[in-house]
């Protein structure tokens, strides 16, 4: 077994961060719910996509650090590493945001990794050489290929639902808000908790 990640959505919470960041910018109302996507489809629905493209540039660079880890996500990585199970994180994600300051999203994920003890020997011990940003969604597509991952663990059903998509790959939708709740292609797990349980 050699189990794949995605990073954003998936390691990496983001809900009550998005929220925080779009109230001190006052470009949502406090009844918005605390989750990603009912911040980004409430900017959506008023014309303000521009800045919902520059708060996501402004939360993975500049406040990367202050985003949390999924419940169970840390204790999962470390018992697979721990069983002796490979675990690689594989994202796609831009260099740099596309509006704004140009901040640098791939050094802002590694240093986050950092702050969290992934790369600490003592603790999740994951080797930073098994961490890959790649910057297209073929080229990620493409890593979880050359990995050669039994599983991948992903937020995103198109992701999984690629015709690229290894298909000697156990596909696992990582979907915590039931967003995805008729979608019965993959394995569909709502917590790491449940993952875990799964996988390990």
């Amino acid at each position: 077994m050699h189990i794949g990640i995605d990073f954003d959505n998936t390691i990496v919470c983001y809900d009550a961060l998005f929220h925080r960041v779009c109230l001190e910018k006052g470009l949502i109302t406090p009844d918005v719910p605390e989750n990603k996507s009912d911040v980004r489809n409430y900017l959506r629905r008023m014309g303000k996509e521009d800045a919902w493209t520059e708060v996501q540039g402004y939360v993975y660079g500049a406040r990367m650090s202050e985003a949390s880890p999924y419940p169970g996500v840390i204790e999962f990585v470390t018992a697979s590493r721990r069983a002796g199970t490979p675990v690689s994180i594989i994202s796609h994600k831009t260099r740099h945001p596309f509006i704004g300051p140009q901040y640098d999203l791939h050094q802002s994920a590694r240093d986050w990794l950092e702050q969290q003890g992934f790369f600490d020997a003592g603790r999740i011990g994951l080797a930073p050489e098994n961490v890959f940003f790649e910057l297209t969604k073929e080229a990620k597509l493409e890593r979880i290929r050359a990995c050669g991952v039994s599983h991948f663990i992903d937020d995103l059903p198109e992701l999984l639902s690629a015709p690229e998509f290894p298909n000697e790959v156990q596909r696992i939708l990582f979907d915590p808000n039931g967003l995805y709740a008729g979608e019965g292609k993959f394995i569909r797990t709502k917590s790491w908790e449940q993952t875990h349980k799964l996988l390990l």
